[in-house]
C-alpha cells in the first residue's frame, strides 16, 4: 500500500469531492464525502489488489472459491482503514478538514448480501483468508435489495426493500470482461457421434448474462487484496424493439424482468411454486458463473488446458445452496470440455467439498423433481446419473439392504435430497462444532459417515477479532493492546496474557469502565432508535440472532413475563431482583408466521412493561429494529449477558456466542453448539448453563414422550404466564392474537408435536440460571473478574484458527509469497 502522508490524503478527498459531486468539500453532504473518501481508500489500495492476482498467477497458487448464497459483509470503510492500519491517521486527517470519521462511517449502509450466521461466518473467513495470506475469491450474489430492511411498526415486523445500493457502492469494480451465459429451462438434445459417444446440448432455453462485480478484501498487515465476486444479471437482448412495435409491451422487456428478479432479493418467500423457482434459479445462476470462469481462467493461465485442475482449485460449498455445483461442473467438463464421465467425475471429486451448517430438516435442501427437471433439464440428467451410479454403489457394498438405498438415495419420493448430492460428490464433509459434527456422524448423516469415515470431520466456527474487537470496541481493544501488545489482531491466541491481570483490582475496574462507557454509547443508540430510556447500570442481558424457534427468543419473552409476575407479585423477590435491561434483535423469514408473531409478542410485553412504573425500572425490554453488522458491533460491546438458548443438538455452532465471549459477556445457554466448547475454556463456573442435554432431547424425539401439558397443569407461574397469551394481558383489543404460540406450546399441529423445542421443560431450570446471574452479578469484583476471563480464554474461536485448520485438513492452500514477505 502506498505509505500515508496526511496532506496529500486530504488533498485527494477534496479533488475527489470536486472530481464526483462537481462542488468542494465544505459545502459538501456528509454522503458525498463517505464518496470521496471510499475512493480515495480504494485507490490506496488498488496496486495490492493488483499485485495479489499478479500473484495467483505467476506462482500458480491453489485457489479458493468459497461458494456462499450469503456474505453479511457489514460496513467496508471503518473495516478496510483498521486493516492497512491507517485508521487513526485518517481519523486525524479528516479532523483536520473539520470532518468527523464516526458521523462519515455512518453514511455506509451495510451490504444487503446477507441475513445470520451463514453470511456473517462466510464475511469471516474472507478476511481471515487475506489477512493469512490465501489466494481466495468469495463467490455469491448482487442482491439489490437484500433480504429485507425490517421496521417496527405497532410492535409487528414489517418488510421494506433495503435499497442499500440507492447511491451506488464506490468499492466494487463492474468487470463485464468476465460475463457469461446462464441458461434455464428449455429441452435436452442428444447426439450420437462416429465412435458411439452421446453428446448433449440445451435447446430452446431461456437466459441471462452473469456480469461480475468485484469487491476488495483487504487481509490486515498482509499486503493481500483478495476478491468477493457477487454476480449481477442481465438481459441478453435488452430491449425487443419489434414486440414494442406490435403492443406487446410485457414482451418487449420480458429478458430484463428474468434478469431482473434473479438479483433482486435473498431468500424470497418460497411457500409458493414461483418462490421455489426463483430461489432454484439464484442457486443455479451464480454457481454456473463461477465455475465458468473459474474453469477459464485456469485454462487461460495453464496453456488451454484443462489438466492438473483438482490441484490448484478448490470449491467449497457453504451449506446446501451451492450444491448443484457438483452437477454443474461435471456439465461443463463433459459438455463444454469433452470430458467423458469418469474423467469429469474424478476432477469433480477432488475439486468440491461441502460444510453442512444444521440438521433442522429445512435447510437440508430438498427439490421437487418436476420443478428441477423443468427449469435445469441438463442439470437434472446429471444428477440422475449420479444417483443410478451412487445407488449401485450402497448395493455392491450393502447387499440386500434396501432400507438403506431408500435412506442414503439422492433422487427419493419425488425430490432431490441435495446435501446427499453435496455428500456423495464431495472428498470433504465437516460440520461446524464438535457437538453438531457427532450428531451428524451418529444420527444425521450415519449410513454415509458409516460409507465414507474418511471424509467427515469437524472445523469449529470462528469470528474476526479485526471487526468485532478492534473496530467494534476500539476502548477495550486499545485497553488489551495497552497491556500485551497487538499480537492478537493476528494471533487471538495471545488474548490468554490478559490472565495476570484477573486478580488485579486496578484492572478490573477499568475493565468494568469501559463496559460502562460501551453500554452508555448503546443506550443513547436505544434512545435514539426506540425512545427508551434504559438505564446503563442495569445488567444488559441480551439475544441477538436470526429468529427461529429453536433459538427460542419465545422462551426468553416469556420468562420476562414471568419475571414481571413475580416483580409485582413478590416485594422480597423485587427487592432482591437487579434491574435488568432485556435486550432482542432479530430478522424472521417473511413468510415464517410463528417466527413474526413472536416478534409481536416481545414488542407488546415491552410496551406493557416500559410504561409501568410501579416496578421502579426493574425491567426493561428493548427490541432493536434492522439488527445487522453495524449495529451490532454496539450490541456485542455493551452485553453483560449472552443469551445462547437454543434447543440442545439444533444450533450447529452458533457465532454470536463468540463475539459475545470476546467483548467480555458469559453465556447463559445450554450445551449447545460451540457452547460446549466455550465452557470448555472457562469453566462451568464461569457460564450458566441449564436444560436437557443433546442426547435427552434426541432421546425425548425418539420415544416422543414429552408432554408439555403436564407442567402446564403441574406448574402455577408457567400456566399464569400461558395464560395471559390469550387473556388480553398483551392484546387486550385482540386477546386471541397470540393463541397461535399457546397452541404450539400446548397441542400437536400436524406432524409437530406440542413444544417442539422443550420450552416449557427447559423453563424453570432456565429461571434458576437467571437468578444465579442475578446473584453473581451483585458480586461486582467477581463479575468482573468472570467477565475479564471470557477475553482471556477467547483464542481458540477466532476464524483465523478455523481458516488454518481448513487449509491444513481440507484446502490444502499455498500461502502468497509477497503476504509471507511482509510479516
Amino acid at each position: 500500500m502506498q505509505k500515508f502522508e496526511k496532506e496529500v490524503f486530504k488533498n485527494d478527498i477534496r479533488e475527489n469531492v470536486k472530481l464526483l459531486f462537481r462542488t468542494k468539500i465544505e459545502h459538501a453532504t456528509k454522503q458525498q464525502i463517505f464518496q470521496a473518501l471510499a475512493y480515495t481508500v480504494k485507490d490506496s489500495i488498488i496496486d495490492d489488489w493488483i499485485d495479489t492476482h499478479r500473484a495467483y498467477e505467476e506462482q500458480d497458487v491453489k485457489i479458493l472459491y468459497y461458494m456462499s448464497m450469503e456474505f453479511l459483509m457489514g460496513r467496508a470503510l471503518g473495516n478496510m482503514l483498521l486493516n492497512i492500519s491507517e485508521d487513526q491517521n485518517v481519523r486525524e486527517a479528516l479532523s483536520e478538514l473539520g470532518i468527523d470519521l464516526n458521523e462519515i462511517e455512518d453514511q455506509e449502509p451495510d451490504a444487503a448480501l446477507g441475513n445470520g450466521g451463514l453470511g456473517r461466518l462466510a464475511a469471516c473467513f474472507l478476511d481471515s483468508l487475506a489477512t493469512m495470506g490465501y489466494g481466495a475469491y468469495g463467490c455469491g450474489i448482487r442482491y439489490k435489495y437484500g433480504m429485507f430492511a425490517q421496521r417496527i411498526r405497532d410492535g409487528y415486523q414489517v418488510e421494506v426493500p433495503d435499497n442499500w445500493l440507492k447511491n451506488g457502492n464506490p468499492f466494487e469494480i463492474r468487470r463485464p470482461e468476465y460475463a457469461c451465459e446462464v441458461k434455464f429451462g428449455g429441452y435436452v438434445s442428444v447426439e450420437t457421434d462416429d465412435n458411439g459417444r452421446e453428446h448433449f446440448d440445451l435447446k430452446n432455453y431461456g437466459s441471462v448474462l452473469a456480469v461480475p462485480y468485484d469487491l476488495p478484501i483487504v487481509g490486515y498487515g498482509s499486503g493481500v487484496v483478495n476478491t468477493l465476486r457477487i454476480w449481477d444479471a442481465e438481459p441478453i437482448n435488452t430491449f425487443n424493439l419489434d414486440s414494442f412495435d406490435r403492443g406487446d409491451y410485457a414482451k418487449a422487456i420480458e429478458q430484463e424482468n428474468l434478469a431482473k428478479n434473479i438479483v433482486e432479493v435473498l431468500y424470497p418467500n418460497d411457500n409458493h411454486y414461483a418462490g421455489k423457482e426463483l430461489r432454484l434459479k439464484q442457486q443455479y445462476f451464480f454457481i454456473s458463473a463461477t465455475l465458468q470462469t473459474a474453469l477459464k481462467k485456469y485454462a487461460e493461465s495453464h496453456g488451454g488446458k484443462l489438466k492438473g485442475l483438482e490441484n490448484k482449485v478448490v470449491f467449497q460449498m457453504n451449506d446446501t445452496h451451492p450444491s448443484m455445483a457438483v452437477a454443474e461442473l461435471m456439465r461443463l467438463l463433459m459438455d463444454e470440455h469433452d470430458y467423458e464421465w469418469d474423467e469429469a467425475w474424478a476432477v469433480v471429486t477432488k475439486c468440491c467439498a461441502y460444510t453442512n451448517h444444521t440438521i433442522m430438516a429445512e435447510a437440508l435442501e430438498k427439490w421437487p423433481v418436476d420443478l428441477f427437471r423443468n427449469l435445469l433439464p441438463r442439470i437434472y440428467t446429471i444428477i440422475e446419473e449420479i444417483n443410478r451410479r451412487f445407488v449401485l454403489e450402497i448395493e455392491k457394498k450393502y447387499p440386500g439392504d434396501f432400507g438403506k438405498v431408500s435412506r442414503m438415495e439422492i433422487l427419493h419420493d419425488g425430490q432431490i435430497r441435495m446435501a446427499y448430492l453435496a455428500i456423495v460428490s464431495s472428498f470433504s464433509v465437516n460440520g461446524v462444532a464438535a457437538i453438531h459434527t457427532e450428531i451428524l456422524k451418529k444420527q444425521e448423516l450415519k449410513d454415509f459417515y458409516e460409507m465414507w469415515p474418511e471424509r467427515f470431520r469437524n472445523v469449529t466456527n470462528g469470528i474476526t477479532q479485526r471487526r468485532f474487537l478492534g473496530h467494534g470496541n476500539p476502548l477495550l481493544a486499545s485497553w488489551v493492546t495497552e497491556r500485551i501488545g497487538d499480537g492478537w489482531m493476528k494471533d487471538l491466541t495471545e488474548m490468554a496474557g490478559l490472565e495476570r491481570y484477573l486478580d488485579d483490582e486496578k484492572s478490573l475496574r477499568e475493565f468494568v469502565n469501559i463496559k460502562y462507557q460501551n453500554k452508555v454509547r448503546l443506550a443513547k443508540y436505544i434512545k435514539e432508535h426506540n425512545d427508551i430510556d434504559v438505564d446503563p447500570f442495569s445488567i444488559f442481558d441480551v439475544q441477538v440472532k436470526r429468529l427461529h424457534e429453536y433459538k427460542r427468543q419465545l422462551m426468553n419473552i416469556l420468562h420476562v413475563m414471568y419475571l414481571y409476575n413475580e416483580i409485582r407479585s413478590d416485594a422480597e423477590f423485587a427487592r432482591n431482583f437487579y434491574p435488568r435491561t432485556f435486550i432482542f434483535g432479530a430478522k424472521a423469514a417473511a413468510g415464517y408466521a410463528r417466527a413474526k408473531l413472536t416478534i409481536k409478542l416481545i414488542n407488546s410485553v415491552a410496551d406493557v412493561i416500559n410504561q409501568d412504573q410501579s416496578i421502579h425500572g426493574k425491567l426493561k425490554v428493548v427490541f432493536i429494529e434492522d439488527y445487522k453488522v453495524s449495529n451490532a458491533e454496539l450490541i456485542f460491546a455493551a452485553a453483560d449477558v449472552s443469551e445462547q438458548i437454543s434447543t440442545a443438538s439444533k444450533e450447529a455452532s452458533g457465532t454470536s456466542n463468540m463475539k459475545f465471549m470476546l467483548n467480555g459477556a458469559p453465556t447463559l445457554g445450554t450445551m449447545d453448539g460451540a457452547n460446549i466448547e466455550i465452557v470448555e475454556k472457562v469453566g462451568q463456573e464461569n457460564a450458566f448453563i441449564f436444560g436437557l442435554s443433546s442426547d435427552e432431547v434426541i432421546e425425548h424425539e425418539k420415544k416422543r414422550d414429552y408432554r408439555p401439558e403436564e407442567i402446564f397443569a403441574s406448574n402455577g407461574e408457567i400456566r399464569d404466564v400461558l395464560m395471559q397469551l390469550i387473556n388480553g394481558t398483551y392484546s387486550p383489543k385482540n386477546p386471541d392474537l397470540f393463541r397461535p404460540l399457546y397452541n404450539s406450546l400446548l397441542m400437536q399441529e400436524g406432524n409437530d408435536p406440542a413444544d417442539r423445542y422443550f420450552i416449557l421443560k427447559d423453563f424453570m431450570p432456565y429461571h434458576e440460571a437467571h437468578m444465579k446471574v442475578n446473584e453473581a452479578y451483585k458480586d461486582q469484583k467477581k463479575w468482573a473478574k468472570m467477565a475479564l476471563l471470557q477475553t482471556a480464554r477467547c483464542g481458540k474461536f477466532s476464524s483465523d484458527r478455523t481458516i488454518s485448520e481448513y487449509v491444513k485438513e481440507i484446502w490444502h492452500l499455498d500461502k502468497l509469497k509477497l503476504a509471507s514477505e511482509k510479516e
